[in-house]
């Protein structure tokens, strides 16, 4: 099958090795219209949940992927300068920019043709020529605007502002910082995923941002400004940039997922919302489904897309949903405040509605206890 892949983020390149290891016989090219090594952001971070899935389907390749990632089996919630630990959560962390090029090396080695600096501005086209189109090309997707009237996109902007940052300051377990300021509420989601770096994403509400004069703050002045809010945790480390600039998160959903020999996938397809998980776990995720029902349907297009949208609707759905519930506990976050640190942060492992106490107390015994003393005490 001559397959084209648009985009080589994690869901193109880890669906196109999967496909050339099953079927060698694939022609594969991926097209990326940035320059190799070209990435935004920091790190990226898996649980143990979400890794599980990449051993199963290429236990060698997983190997290879997570060799030199950094693990930690707690996590932290900081509230009123109290840290408390959660144990039993599992993550393995690493460098956007290593996840990226392990993948390269992988697809590159089983003759999986990268071409970077290659823009598709005609899909028509390539759709013409290709058997199967993978659009793979991130959440503003071309390949989706192109053929919106067809996948019917829909987008939910939220309220809270975001800056990624990166810092020297190592933070072992994955961090969430609530930090009370004369303006508001300032968050940081913090995690260490390399020897030297840690990812820094700064949230804040917009009546909040606005107080503390974000909305007219030049990039470094925000940088320096949410550094000085964190300083307690930052110790002498700043805040390092790399396109660190004030966002909304954008929820996108699609009502038809593909076209005639076109597919969406990853971010192009849905985005998660990163107070949640990873999005890379989902666009992983999404080529291994699409793969099989490739694999499960060779010479049957329309049953292979099949198979891959009844794997994957229902758990995309209950992940968004999972993931707006989230949200909505962040935005809310100002009328949590007052609780003490130990309960706030059962409040926080419970957003969802889909971790239960009994859950927590399989995962952290001691956390759980810490909680039922103060509420038995309480009452």
């Amino acid at each position: 099958m001559k397959i084209a892949i648009i985009g080589a983020g994690p869901a193109g390149m880890y669906f196109s090795l999967l496909a050339k290891k099953h079927d060698p016989s694939h022609e594969i090219r991926i097209y990326e219209q940035n320059p190799q090594g070209a990435t935004y952001g920091w790190g990226v971070v898996f649980s143990d949940i979400g890794l599980a899935f990449l051993k199963e389907a290429d236990a060698e390749f997983f190997a290879e992927f997570t060799a030199h990632h950094e693990k930690c089996d707690y996590m932290e919630v900081v509230h009123r300068g109290t840290h408390v630990q959660i144990h039993g959560n599992h993550f393995s962390r690493t460098a956007r920019i290593d996840m990226l090029n392990t993948l390269q090396r992988a697809c590159e080695r089983l003759g999986v043709q990268i071409m970077y600096g290659h823009r598709i501005d005609d899909v028509q086209a390539l759709a013409g020529e290709a058997d199967l189109v993978v659009a793979a090309d991130g959440g503003n997707s071309a390949v989706r605007r192109q053929f919106a009237d067809h996948f019917r996109p829909s987008f939910e902007k939220r309220r809270n502002k975001f800056a990624w940052y990166g810092t020297r300051q190592r933070f072992h377990p994955v961090s969430l910082i609530f930090r009370e300021t004369p303006h508001g509420v300032f968050i940081a989601h913090s995690y260490q995923y390399s020897p030297e770096l840690s990812t820094f994403l700064v949230e804040v509400d917009p009546d909040t941002w606005q107080c503390a004069g974000l909305h007219t703050a030049s990039k470094d002045e925000s940088r320096r400004f949410c550094a000085e809010v964190f300083r307690p945790e930052l110790g002498g480390n700043e805040l390092l940039t790399n396109r660190s600039l004030w966002f909304e998160a954008n929820i996108v959903k699609n009502e038809k997922w593909t076209h005639r020999n076109i597919v969406l996938l990853g971010d192009a397809l849905r985005t998660v919302h990163f107070s949640l998980g990873s999005g890379t776990r989902m666009a992983m995720q999404d080529a291994i489904a699409l793969q099989r029902g490739l694999a499960a349907h060779p010479q049957d297009l329309p049953a292979a897309f099949a198979a891959f949208e009844a794997t994957r609707r229902p758990a995309s759905s209950s992940f968004q949903s999972a993931a707006a519930k989230s949200l909505d506990w962040y935005e809310s976050v100002a009328d949590k405040l007052h609780l003490d640190p130990v309960s706030f942060a059962y409040d926080y492992m419970r957003r969802t509605g889909q971790v239960c106490h009994d859950d927590l107390k399989q995962r952290d015994p001691h956390f759980t206890a810490a909680f039922e003393a103060l509420h038995t005490h309480s009452t």
